[in-house]
């Protein structure tokens, strides 16, 4: 059975940071590509940020790229979300995600798993 777990979401002031953790199955990290996507209220979900299939690039959305990071340890099956200098637009909930496709990274018909999501809140 997979299993995605998010943690570390919360309140955070403009220009703070967050570290948010997804635990996959043993699995799921090792045959698939994981992502990050955010869906603020009324809003569809979006893209934030994902791995390639071999894990060896990754992608960004042009509202995070530079200030968040995607990163990955093998040994313990977690993908990272690293958020810095936060911004109230940012505030959202944050689902991790897990894909077969080889490409698609952006759009979310092509994950087939997901998180339970965690809440992060950036207060102006």
């Amino acid at each position: 059975q997979v299993q995605l777990v998010e943690s570390g979401g919360g309140l955070v002031q403009a220009g703070g940071f967050l570290r948010l953790s997804c635990a996959a199955s043993v699995g799921t990290f090792s045959n698939d590509a994981m992502g990050w996507f955010r869906q603020a209220p009324v809003n569809a979900r979006e893209f934030v940020a994902a791995f390639s299939l071999s894990g060896g690039r990754t992608y960004y959305a042009d509202s995070v790229k530079g200030r968040f990071t995607i990163s990955r340890d093998n040994a313990k099956s977690t993908v990272y979300l690293q958020m810095n200098s936060l911004k109230p637009e940012d505030t959202a909930v944050y689902y991790c995600a897990a894909r077969r496709a080889i490409g698609g990274y952006a759009a979310t018909r092509n994950y087939d798993h997901w998180g339970q999501g965690t809440q992060v809140t950036v207060s102006s």
